[in-house]
């Protein structure tokens, strides 16, 4: 694999907006020769159109593994390869979960972790091929620890998300050790994702101890160049995980 950005053809779905457009414009800046992918063709035209390296803009479904798959083939036809790819989509939900209801569960593992598994399956006999790669997959707090109750289902989806990036690692890694999957776990960011959330949320710009979409983006592209396995976008975080789990358990007896 390259060894600097500069280098590097990268892979950024959700990049639209958010996470995704600030990571776009950092890596861009860096040098990187970048596949962003979204549903919305005009956000992602403009988002292209504002960097200042390479940028190919595709507009795709990644819930469709049709999609995903020519996404892969779009990435190698126009640079020859890819090098990372980033899965940058999610949604939330606003809903207790005493009230969850059938489609509610549907939506969030089919946004919060079909997507990612469509992006690591397709991408991967490409990886293989070459013997090397990175999939960064951008997963949240709450699928370490799930302390906002109404988030619920997205909860639960970001820790099937974890368990899935973590087995694909030891799966693959068995044969091709050069291939990184890397989880990135951010806390509150101030996007409109609370807004967009399923039945409505708060504004996730008026929450305590956000992130701006910039602070995420940099620890993304530092997981890329360091192609670290397992981050927090904030400092204490791994102590708070390691708290909320202590203090569920007792002492054996």
């Amino acid at each position: 694999m390259p060894s600097t950005i500069s280098e590097k053809v990268i892979v950024i779905t959700g990049a639209s907006t958010g996470i995704g457009a600030a990571a776009a414009r950092q890596l861009s800046a860096k040098g990187a020769s970048l596949v962003l992918v979204a549903r919305r063709e005009e956000a992602l035209r403009d988002v292209a159109a504002g960097v200042e390296s390479r940028a190919h803009p595709i507009a795709a479904d990644v819930g469709n593994r049709a999609e995903v798959r020519r996404v892969v083939d779009g990435a190698i036809a126009r640079f020859g390869r890819i090098d990372v790819w980033v899965n940058n989509v999610g949604r939330g939900i606003s809903r207790l979960p005493s009230m969850l209801n059938d489609e509610d569960i549907d939506e969030m593992i089919a946004v919060n972790v079909k997507t990612a598994l469509y992006g690591m399956q397709e991408v991967l006999p490409h990886f293989q091929q070459r013997q090397t790669g990175h999939i960064v997959n951008i997963s949240s707090m709450l699928g370490r620890v799930p302390y906002v109750v109404y988030r619920s289902a997205y909860n639960g989806a970001k820790h099937f998300l974890n368990a899935l990036t973590a087995n694909f690692r030891m799966e693959v890694q068995a044969a091709h050790p050069d291939i990184q999957f890397s989880i990135v776990s951010p806390g509150v960011v101030r996007t409109e994702f609370g807004l967009n959330a399923r039945h409505g949320g708060v504004d996730s710009r008026t929450l305590p101890e956000s992130q701006s979409a910039e602070e995420v983006a940099a620890v993304v592209v530092d997981v890329i160049e360091r192609r670290r396995p397992d981050v927090y976008t904030r400092g204490g975080s791994r102590a708070r995980v390691i708290d909320y789990y202590s203090a569920l358990g007792e002492d054996p007896q």
